[in-house]
């Protein structure tokens, strides 16, 4: 017959330290009030028993869970493919996270019941607060747990009306594609096209802005395919392209994964790269600089988005005042594409 080990008990921690379960208390709650001398005698005690704080308890006391939510409203598809950019982000909040000894919960919401689900689980005070990114339309998710009082940081800024504001972390898309754009056009590039990203997403909202506002100051007519950020679309994208005006010389894609499948329907139509079609993309995940040739892009710091997006979260949910908006500057990382 098995026999169960008693789990170790807050006065057993006392009694082995030599001090009051009241101290024992204060040190595992992480307060510095106590001298370090007794901290440390309480550490040890609590390392030989093998003592475990009761989270679930101390959150009552608390009414702290120190959990973040995560919250990505993509198909688990898109989350978990080759798209580098949803792992640099999810490594950047949980780096981040750790270094404050915080658990992060990741949620993909990516139908309505799912959307749902999670909003039932953020209100139910399972978490903290809750981060976002990668948000489609008019999410409303954002605006109602910020609403109901959580703590709400997006990445990416929230599209459409919220009942109240959102703060947001995201990069100035704008200015990089219109970096890449004028580099094309200082390079003798005469007919400059875009396969622009989904124009749900703010990241293709504005890369496509920045697009047609450098062609427009340059007096250049805009020619534009879209696609979903996907290597495929981006194949799907050229060809319409190609067909549409043969004579370009020049394209902006909106991610590099949709750039990677440029470049291989170009390979396809006889087209080369540079000398034929530049290509500039934007992300610079590992990916472009293993492209054939390496591609130009726009880098955006994606780690850095998910480290400071978090950042803000933890001091919003401290009670700190928190700017509403911060735009993390891209940078153009010229390879052998353009």
């Amino acid at each position: 017959m098995a026999v169960t080990r008693a789990r170790p008990t807050l006065e057993a921690v006392a009694q082995r330290a030599g001090v009051s379960r009241a101290t024992v208390s204060r040190v595992v709650n992480g307060s510095t009030t106590v001298a370090e001398p007794i901290q440390q005698a309480v550490r040890r005690a609590v390392r030989e028993l093998g003592y475990v704080p009761n989270l679930a308890a101390r959150s009552l006391v608390t009414q702290q869970t120190d959990s973040v939510a995560l919250i990505l409203p993509e198909a688990s598809t898109r989350v978990f493919s080759d798209d580098q950019v949803f792992p640099g982000i999810i490594l950047g909040v949980s780096r981040e996270l750790e270094a404050a000894g915080k658990q992060l919960v990741l949620t993909l919401a990516e139908s309505a019941a799912s959307h749902e689900r999670v909003e039932r689980y953020a209100m139910g005070g399972h978490v903290d607060g809750v981060l976002f990114a990668s948000l489609h339309g008019a999410d409303p998710l954002p605006g109602a747990l910020a609403q109901a009082g959580l703590p709400v940081v997006c990445s990416g800024r929230p599209l459409g009306q919220a009942p109240v504001p959102v703060p947001y972390v995201d990069v100035d898309h704008v200015a990089g594609v219109r970096g890449a754009v004028r580099h094309l056009l200082d390079s003798g590039r005469r007919r400059i096209a875009t396969i622009a990203g989904p124009q749900d997403m703010v990241a293709g909202i504005d890369r496509l802005a920045g697009y047609r506002a450098e062609l427009r100051d340059a007096g250049r007519r805009p020619v534009e395919a879209f696609g979903d950020f996907t290597r495929e679309s981006g194949a799907v994208a050229m060809r319409q392209l190609l067909a549409r005006d043969p004579d370009l010389d020049a394209i902006f894609v909106a991610s590099d994964l949709m750039a990677h499948g440029a470049l291989r329907t170009l390979r396809e139509a006889g087209r080369r790269v540079p000398e034929d079609v530049a290509v500039i993309g934007f992300d610079d995940i590992e990916l472009a600089g293993y492209t054939d040739p390496p591609l130009s892009t726009v880098r955006q710091p994606i780690q850095d988005l998910g480290r400071t997006m978090t950042r803000q979260l933890l001091r919003l949910a401290a009670g700190e005042r928190i700017e509403p908006t911060v735009l993390l500057p891209t940078e153009l990382v010229l390879r052998a594409s353009a």
